[in-house]
């Protein structure tokens, strides 16, 4: 059994003890192949229930926050995240966008899964936000099919201000992979990654039954910081 297989089947069996999922649609994720697996962003630990869902293992190009140890619960969260690898984190400052894309790259042209959070962070307020087209180019630069993914409940299992994570159900949604078509071949064009993402995002928004908003969430999250 593979290390990502053998730390799977510790913490899926846990996991669904503290926190009973409702998992659909799997059947829709390829059993073999690269697929992009683009879902919704409520809660930090959202990583976590879509590899203990996804029946192949998920690599995630995962920011710094998410590995934050600063509590109890968090260094609890960041370490099962962890074991639930294979993870590629970036922990240096500066790297560049174009160099997380490219690590995300090879993950596909591995024949991998790879999981992304199309809006960039969290949604501030549970409303699904815009994607960020570096999804777009990704599904078409490698022609990897995109499976649309709708998580609900994570945002109260740990929200901010809360030290002891709650014990909630929480739903993980697979849809069906979203046609791209009529974007193929054309990556390198802004106007068809833009519509292609946009098109994705439409389909997370189905599963999950979000409001879509039109802006990116991190430039809401900084207006509000902002007062």
């Amino acid at each position: 059994m593979s290390m990502y297989g053998a730390a799977k089947a510790l913490v899926a069996p846990a996991s669904r003890m503290v926190w009973p999922q409702r998992v659909e649609g799997v059947h829709h994720v390829p059993a073999s192949g690269p697929v992009i697996l683009a879902a919704n962003h409520l809660a930090l630990i959202d990583p976590l229930f879509i590899g203990v869902a996804c029946p192949r293992p998920v690599r995630f190009i995962a920011k710094q926050e998410l590995f934050d140890e600063s509590t109890l619960a968090k260094k609890t969260f960041a370490r099962v995240l962890r074991a639930l690898g294979p993870l590629s984190v970036d922990r240096r400052p500066g790297q560049s966008a174009q160099e997380a894309m490219d690590n995300s790259l090879a993950v596909l042209e591995s024949g991998e899964v790879f999981g992304i959070f199309p809006e960039g962070t969290r949604s501030p307020d549970g409303r699904l936000y815009r994607g960020q087209t570096g999804l777009a180019w990704l599904a078409l630069t490698t022609g990897a099919p995109v499976v649309p993914v709708a998580l609900a409940g994570t945002e109260r299992i740990l929200p901010p201000g809360r030290r002891v994570p709650s014990f909630n159900r929480v739903g993980v949604r697979f849809g069906e992979p979203v046609d791209l078509s009529p974007w193929r071949d054309k990556a390198g064009k802004a106007k068809p990654r833009r519509e292609a993402t946009d098109a994705i995002m439409g389909a997370i928004a189905k599963l999950s039954g979000q409001e879509q908003v039109a802006r990116f969430a991190a430039s809401v999250k900084a207006e509000l910081e902002q007062g």
